[in-house]
């Protein structure tokens, strides 16, 4: 098992386009990819899921990845939220991190 903390940059949070962005990377891989924010943990491969976690921008979320890809898994899932998981991202926003 591995895990990465990240802080997601999109201006709405992971409304539903970035989530939709975000599980259908995650569903690119055979390990099992969750996620924390504050108490709630949520199936990375699940649209409902990601929306029930409620994270909004600049919120950091851990990923956690546990299988036999998992550390690819875990690359790409990092990669995926640091790039803004298909939306635009302003230059003012990825500047303050």
């Amino acid at each position: 098992m591995v895990s990465r903390k990240v802080t997601v940059i999109n201006p709405e949070g992971l409304h539903l386009k970035p989530a939709a962005n975000f599980c259908k990377e995650a569903v690119r891989f055979k390990s099992l990819i969750t996620f924390t924010f504050g108490i709630t943990t949520a199936n990375a491969k699940s649209v409902l899921s990601v929306l029930g976690a409620c994270v909004k921008c600049g919120d950091e979320i851990e990923i956690v990845c546990d299988g036999e890809d998992e550390v690819e898994a875990l690359s790409a899932m990092c990669g995926a939220v640091e790039s803004g998981l298909g939306e635009k991202i302003s230059d003012e926003i990825q500047e303050q991190e």
